[in-house]
């Protein structure tokens, strides 16, 4: 029984400002914005969304089957994953492009500045969804535009239930093509900022959108836990809080990781938030996505 994790995977440099944003940019300049932030801190982390969800939902004892593409570079990625017990059977490495690089700066806010390089990432469409493996549920991620759409059709055929996560992919569809992938998916999960988007963007609330076929609509808020809309009804899911908060970076992911574990299992979804919620502040108090300790 597998989990598909259809996303990014990606090397991430993360950097940390030792200043806030806001005091550095002037709202009145935006028009000729030239800004240098000095950064002192500098790592190199796996990340990419599929690899930080299969990261969390392989120490939490479930079985992740990543469905991406990454570059030639990938070699020791490859290679984390095979010792965790993950398959690798459908990672393409694209021999013409480098792994995906995400590039972060983080300020004392804890506010993101993000520079993306999609690389293999725009190559993940030509491998499909995989019809022949006990694919139990699903989720499709932020990842190439084609990869999405066509991956959502995909599940979507193979009567695969899975649950549509947009993230950071969002801005990249208009309505029409967010209103398709909703019907598709069994469930939807956004953070408070990409709901609203989700919501101007479809013409729908999240009332209405949890008023349809779908399970539930999650919507994560950070330490304030998360709001779960099933048909109509909202309830809230209080977070849990973290010992320390060092790097935001990857806890949505670490998040939908024990999502996926509880629905692999049939566990209710607010079982499945809780745990979520739990991991979540696990991760925020380690640096990077694939460090923080898992437990049930």
């Amino acid at each position: 029984m597998s989990a598909l994790i259809c996303g990014s995977l990606a090397y991430d440099t993360i950097t940390t400002f030792p200043g806030r944003f806001a005091q550095q940019i002037l709202p009145e300049q935006l028009h000729i914005l030239n800004v240098s932030f000095l950064v002192p801190t500098l790592r190199r982390e796996y990340g990419g969304c599929a690899g930080n969800i299969a990261y969390t939902l392989s120490k939490l004892g479930g079985d992740p089957l990543v469905l991406a593409a990454v570059g030639p570079d990938a070699q020791d990625y490859l290679a984390r994953f095979k010792s965790w017990g993950a398959s690798t059977d459908f990672i393409r490495v694209d021999a013409d492009s480098y792994t995906a690089q995400a590039i972060i700066i983080t300020d004392t806010d804890n506010n993101q500045i993000t520079a993306f390089h999609p690389g293999a990432m725009q190559q993940a469409h030509l491998t499909a969804v995989p019809t022949d493996r006990d694919v139990r549920v699903a989720i499709i991620a932020p990842d190439g535009r084609d990869a999405m759409l066509q991956h959502a059709a995909q599940l979507a055929d193979a009567k695969i239930p899975f649950i549509f996560d947009p993230g950071q992919g969002l801005p990249m569809f208009n309505g029409d093509e967010l209103n398709a992938f909703v019907k598709q998916a069994t469930w939807v999960t956004v953070n408070d900022y990409e709901g609203k988007m989700l919501c101007d963007r479809t013409g729908h609330t999240l009332e209405s959108l949890s008023r349809s076929h779908l399970k539930g609509v999650i919507v994560t808020l950070g330490g304030e836990g998360c709001e779960l809309w099933e048909q109509g009804v909202r309830t809230h899911i209080p977070g849990v809080k973290a010992a320390e908060v060092v790097d935001p970076t990857g806890c949505g992911d670490a998040f939908r990781g024990a999502l996926l574990y509880g629905l692999e299992r049939g566990w209710p979804l607010a079982k499945c938030i809780e745990l979520g919620n739990r991991i979540g502040a696990a991760k925020i108090a380690h640096r990077g996505g694939q460090n923080h300790p898992v437990s049930l």
